[in-house]
């Protein structure tokens, strides 16, 4: 496999991203927390769009995959910067985004501040708010006191990392108590057997979206990844869908 390429952010900071053009809207894949452009999603998704001539964007936030960084420095606001700049310095015209889990809110975040390039959007286990809902008060505790808090991850070898910054920034970029002010066309694909985020958080999602074109897809034995082959099916079909 080839090297990605980089963008230095104004920090000097490199961001790793890989951008193929194409037909559009460019697809934009967001991966999720402690994910990367590798993940199985991001580059099944990718392969399609080769093959069918599409433009399309992957790329690590600052702190993960190939990037610079420290993965314990990232926010979700400084992630979804990160998304910014590369999608405004990189992408020409409409994209079409795509988000997994965290990068299904960072997906939603984006879509707000750049409405007028975003011609749908699909979330795969969309989990906005997990900063509200998917912490106890014990563990909201354990960040206010010791400033993180780890875990072992189901997903790999490293351990899963939450810093008491990110719960801040997730707590400043909150959208289910509100009405989110997107609309062009949603696609929600949310497993029911999800562990992690709940199957009714699409449909409070579904609900605040402003846009009238919004469908929210169950997968009744889908699971939080969301990677079996007939899920990979499902996402592309979406996505040509939407295109």
């Amino acid at each position: 496999m080839s090297a990605p390429d980089f963008f230095v952010r104004p920090d000097g900071l490199r961001l790793a991203y890989r951008y193929r053009a194409g037909m559009g809207p460019t697809i934009v894949f967001l991966p999720g927390y402690m994910s990367d452009m590798e993940g199985s999603k991001a580059v099944a998704l990718d392969a399609w769009a080769a093959a069918e001539g599409r433009a399309m964007l992957r790329l690590d936030y600052a702190g993960c995959g190939a990037s610079d960084g420290r993965f314990e420095d990232g926010t979700l606001t400084s992630w979804r910067d990160d998304a910014l700049l590369l999608i405004d310095r990189v992408v020409p015209g409409e994209i079409l985004l795509g988000g997994s889990s965290m990068g299904g809110w960072i997906a939603l975040l984006l879509a707000r501040e750049r409405a007028a390039r975003v011609k749908g959007l699909v979330g795969i286990a969309a989990a906005p708010d997990f900063t509200d809902w998917g912490f106890s008060d014990a563990e909201k505790a354990v960040l206010q006191r010791e400033g993180r808090i780890v875990e072992p991850s189901d997903y790999g070898d490293d351990p899963y990392v939450t810093t008491l910054g990110f719960w801040e920034s997730g707590q400043a970029n909150l959208l289910l108590g509100a009405p989110i002010a997107i609309a062009c066309p949603v696609r929600l694909l949310q497993g029911q057997q999800d562990a992690v985020v709940p199957w009714r958080t699409a449909l409070a999602i579904a609900d605040r979206l402003g846009s009238d074109d919004v469908q929210t897809l169950l997968i009744k034995d889908g699971d939080h990844r969301l990677s079996r082959p007939q899920d990979i099916a499902l996402l592309i079909a979406t996505v040509a869908a939407l295109s």
